[in-house]
């Protein structure tokens, strides 16, 4: 089946055709690091590392660049606050932060959080305060083509002009005149409300720290110039794919791409977006207190189930977070770990790996209905049905004792869980197999220590061994064919 990704900007989904054939060049949008993450922020991470790691099994050579927005309005404002006082109590704050500190500090929130769920590092991850050369050269080159201009209060703003350019509102498909005023700059400096700004002016009361020189007065940049620099720096002027959140569409997304192609750069030929996380069917507001934070779910669930939560979904279509969610998730991953710490007892490295010199798993070819499913606009839900049918006919192999199938299915699950990156968060069997079968051997010598009590009617000896497994977290059931055991839930 042809590779097929919906295409925002043209609303279809469409044949994927790379620019450079055998690689991809892939820019989504990271954080503004004015705060800690929000599911959201996450959700879109794992969404675009599934498509990385599925172009990958592609056989494409992907570079993926995701960008640190480290200067902001709201990062100055959060860093002024911090030195009046007026959140200083609030968790995660600190007194009298420094704006640069306070992204930095954030910007490590982020990392963490990543790597939690095993999002994997980018190729590059830029920050806008180091492109502040590239965002000029853009400028220019807007202002000589006669789509920019420095406003016209010498503010020491510049403004992309909407109107000298066709195209604007494509990609979200509106209307200039049904538009509302932009509201990233005091509208007195423009030709028309709706314009943007490139550049913002030092303005007083604001550190120093953010303002550099420029050609147009001292500043700093627009939220929407830093990401066509930084796309167009390592990536060039046509790349492949654009990503991030449906928030972004408009207007920052709309603003990136009127900027670049007004400019003369062909810049993304697909662009991908991925839901909203809801809460009980209703957007997520502090102020009505329907949210959870990324650090709220860790406390609830391992990395494992919250990851399988946060990508099991389409990833255009919303994702509906209810309390119940991460229990349901727990018990869909505790499914397919059942099967795998079942299918590792039954199977020697040997069997397993079938090969005797190689590690327990090799990486081989997913299953046919999980390729179809990828390839489909990373039809993720249809795939894990793939792998949830997988686990189904393993565990009905290991019970009719068809050793050799219950193989095949192992490593099938093993090559689709490591697609979807649900290997290669630490925690659960599958997180390494070759642990769960040291684990194995461990538990196996203690059984079979506890079957010989048994058979001499020494009960103290046998409860204590029961007592000392269910102390470690190890279950032990008693059935005609003997005692099976399995890793306490939670």
């Amino acid at each position: 089946m042809t590779l097929r990704f919906y295409d925002t900007a043209s609303a279809e989904v469409r044949d994927f055709v790379p620019v450079v054939p055998g690689k991809v060049s892939l820019y989504y949008c990271g954080a503004t690091v004015q705060g800690m993450p929000h599911v959201g922020h996450l959700r879109s991470a794992i969404a675009f590392d599934q498509l990385t790691r599925w172009l990958e099994y592609r056989g494409f050579r992907v570079t993926v660049v995701r960008n640190v927005t480290d200067i902001d309005d709201k990062i100055l404002a959060k860093s002024a606050e911090s030195f009046a006082g007026d959140f200083a109590d609030e968790p995660g704050t600190v007194r009298n932060e420094e704006w640069w500190a306070l992204a930095y500090r954030y910007e490590q929130e982020f990392l963490k959080a990543y790597d939690a769920l095993g999002v994997s590092r980018p190729t590059y991850e830029p920050r806008a305060t180091g492109h502040i050369p590239e965002m000029h050269a853009l400028i220019a080159t807007l202002i000589d083509r006669g789509h920019a201009y420095p406003a016209l209060d010498d503010s020491g703003d510049v403004y992309f002009d909407v109107r000298s350019w066709s195209k604007y509102g494509s990609l979200t498909r509106q209307n200039i005149d049904d538009m509302q005023g932009a509201a990233d700059a005091d509208p007195r400096g423009k030709k028309d409300s709706r314009d943007f700004a490139l550049w913002k002016g030092h303005k007083e009361g604001e550190p120093t720290t953010a303002s550099w020189a420029s050609p147009w007065g001292a500043g700093r940049p627009g939220w929407h110039l830093e990401c066509s620099a930084m796309a167009g720096k390592y990536l060039g002027t046509e790349f492949d794919i654009h990503g991030g959140g449906l928030d972004l569409r408009f207007p920052h997304h709309e603003n990136e791409m009127a900027q670049s192609q007004a400019a003369g750069h062909g810049f993304a030929n697909f662009w991908m977006h991925n839901g909203m996380v809801t809460y009980a069917g209703e957007k997520m507001s502090k102020s009505i207190g329907n949210t959870i934070s990324p650090s709220e779910m860790l406390a609830l669930a391992s990395p494992r189930v919250v990851r399988y939560y946060l990508g099991q979904a389409q990833y255009r279509s919303v994702l509906d977070y209810r309390p119940t969610s991460l229990e349901e998730a727990a018990a869909a991953v505790e499914r397919i770990d059942g099967f795998i710490s079942r299918a590792v007892r039954a199977l020697s490295p040997e069997a397993v790996s079938a090969g005797g010199s190689h590690t327990l798993f090799t990486y081989g070819k997913v299953p046919e209905p999980f390729e179809r499913a990828m390839d489909d606009d990373l039809n993720v839900p249809q795939a894990l049905a793939v792998v949830h049918e997988t686990v189904r006919t393993g565990n009905t192999a290991l019970t009719e004792g068809r050793l050799e199938d219950a193989r095949q299915a192992l490593h099938d699950l093993h090559d689709m869980l490591r697609v979807l990156g649900l290997n290669a968060v630490a925690s659960g069997p599958a997180a390494d197999a070759r642990e769960s079968a040291a684990l194995d051997v461990l538990v196996e010598a203690q059984l079979a220590a506890r079957a010989q009590a048994r058979a001499t009617k020494d009960w103290a000896a046998s409860d204590a061994i029961r007592d000392t497994l269910a102390a470690a977290g190890v279950v032990v059931e008693d059935g005609a064919d003997g005692a099976s055991w399995s890793l306490k839930r939670g």
